[in-house]
């Protein structure tokens, strides 16, 4: 009060003092109903359940991710085969995984995924990933091609399921093309749960790999491979976007740079709940900027917040 108090004193003008008002009113009412939103409950998942199994001739595959649910967005994936015969696990198969997606148009697609399943001795599966790009529903249906040799003999499943729409938002995911005419796809990983602090970001950023040569072969990985993007960097700059919270940023977040484990790791910093713009731009690995741009640093109450031309909301 005692800030204002010298601004009458000095007798600006009243249109000023009426819009000052209305910013340090408005910042506080919305600061008062984010704060009611820390109780909010995030679907946080961390246990691994069986999504689905099937068998093949005396061999039960099972599969588990996260709640025992597909989602769209990031999927980690554990596939393990037992041979019913002998209710052994089998250790030693080549497993090689492709989700296909078919839409009302008969247009068949994918998504990043991990086509070579790698084995867990300590954990007794095959571990690998999947980042569907849309759900099941009356347009759009998933099934997952599986192929493995055991002693010399391939067997081949072809098996439906249902992809559902992610409920965390904090795990969203974007699909776009780059300047550079490539498709990409940049999937939030963690956290699950943002807390208001300074929050460990990972993502995953993967590029459709453009077929060399079309094939009548069905299905043929080489017509729908995703790559794993190498050394980019992923700039942040996160924004609270509601029109009376002005746009405003966060001090001390931290672009995304790729690490030993091929994902991309920074820290985005919230410091309050409610609702967040993580606005990106991608630069690849010789300073081209692939997507993205800068948001304006203006405060702007009463007005919602520009976006850059990359960007993933989340809520927390």
């Amino acid at each position: 009060m005692e800030f204002i108090q010298k601004l009458i004193t000095v007798k600006l003008p009243q249109l000023f003092l009426a819009s000052l008002f209305f910013v340090l009113i408005s910042c506080t009412l919305d600061m008062t109903d984010y704060e009611a939103e820390k109780d909010r409950d995030i679907p946080e998942k961390t246990e691994f359940k069986e999504a689905i199994s099937f068998e093949k001739e005396h061999y039960k595959i099972s599969i588990e991710t996260l709640n025992g649910t597909f989602y769209k967005g990031y999927n980690e994936i554990h596939l393990t085969i037992t041979d019913t015969k002998t209710n052994e696990f089998v250790t030693n198969s080549n497993i090689n995984f492709l989700p296909i997606s078919t839409n009302s148009n008969s247009t068949i697609s994918s998504c990043p995924h991990q086509y070579e399943l790698v084995y867990d001795d300590q954990n007794n599966y095959y571990s690998g990933y999947s980042v569907f790009t849309k759900i099941t529903d009356s347009e759009n249906d998933w099934n997952i091609y599986i192929n493995f040799s055991i002693d010399g003999e391939t067997y081949n499943i072809n098996q439906k399921i249902i992809v559902n729409e992610q409920e965390n938002k904090n795990l969203n995911m974007t699909t776009f093309t780059g300047n550079d005419d490539e498709q990409y796809v940049i999937a939030l990983i963690s956290p699950q749960k943002p807390t208001v602090s300074e929050n460990n970001l990972v993502a995953g950023i993967y590029k459709y790999n453009q077929p060399t040569e079309h094939t009548t072969v069905f299905p043929d990985e080489s017509q729908f491979s995703y790559s794993i993007v190498n050394n980019y960097t992923l700039k942040i700059d996160p924004r609270m976007p509601e029109p009376s919270m002005g746009n405003h940023s966060s001090l001390n977040n931290k672009d995304l740079t790729q690490q030993i484990d091929l994902l991309y790791h920074g820290i985005a910093n919230y410091t309050m709940t409610g609702n967040w713009t993580l606005n990106f731009i991608l630069i690849n690995e010789k300073g081209r900027i692939i997507k993205g741009t800068e948001v304006p640093t203006d405060f702007t109450p009463g007005i919602e917040g520009a976006k850059s031309e990359l960007f993933i909301d989340i809520l927390f």
